[in-house]
C-alpha cells in the first residue's frame, strides 16, 4: 500500500512540474511570454495612467479592477528571461544577464510600486492614485533606461 502510494505521489508530482518544464519550449517561446506579459501589464496601466493624469474620466472601479490587473502581470514576465533569450526578437539589452542582481532589484522595485498602487487604487483617492502611478511610472523607466533597446 505504501509503495502504491508513493506511486501515485511521484506520478502526480511529475505530472504537476510537466507544464513549467515544458513550458518554453523553444528560446522564442519565452520570449514571446514575456514580450505579451509586459504588453498586458502597460495596456492596463496605461488605462490607470489615462485616468490619472485626466486624459479620460476618472471611474474608481476601473482603476481598481486594472490595477489589480497589472499588480498580478507584474510578476509573470521574468519566468521568461531564461538562458538561450538574450537574442532573437527581443528588446533586452545585453546587461540582464550581466547584472543580474540589479536587473532583478529593479524588477522588484517595480512590483513593490505596482503593490502599493493596487493599495490605493483600492480606497479611490485620485491624489494617491495620481503619486502612486508617477512612482510606478518612473520604476518603470529606470529599468527601460538600463535594460531595454529602443
Amino acid at each position: 500500500m505504501k509503495r502504491l502510494v508513493l506511486a501515485a505521489a511521484a506520478v502526480a508530482g511529475l505530472a504537476a512540474a510537466w507544464p513549467a518544464a515544458a513550458q518554453f519550449q523553444k528560446p522564442e517561446d519565452a520570449i514571446k511570454y514575456r514580450k505579451a506579459a509586459f504588453t498586458v501589464m502597460a495596456s492596463h496601466f496605461g488605462r490607470v495612467a489615462a485616468m490619472a493624469t485626466g486624459k479620460v474620466p476618472f471611474d474608481a472601479a476601473a482603476v481598481q479592477a486594472n490595477a489589480e490587473i497589472v499588480a498580478t502581470m507584474s510578476k509573470l514576465p521574468y519566468a521568461g528571461f531564461i538562458d538561450g533569450t538574450s537574442s532573437g526578437d527581443t528588446k533586452a539589452k545585453p546587461e540582464i544577464w550581466t547584472e543580474q542582481d540589479k536587473f532583478k532589484a529593479a524588477a522588484s522595485k517595480m512590483q513593490e510600486e505596482v503593490a502599493k498602487l493596487n493599495t490605493v487604487a483600492k480606497g479611490g483617492n485620485i491624489d494617491q492614485i495620481k503619486a502612486a502611478v508617477g512612482d510606478v511610472g518612473k520604476s518603470c523607466k529606470a529599468c527601460h533606461d538600463n535594460y531595454r533597446k529602443e
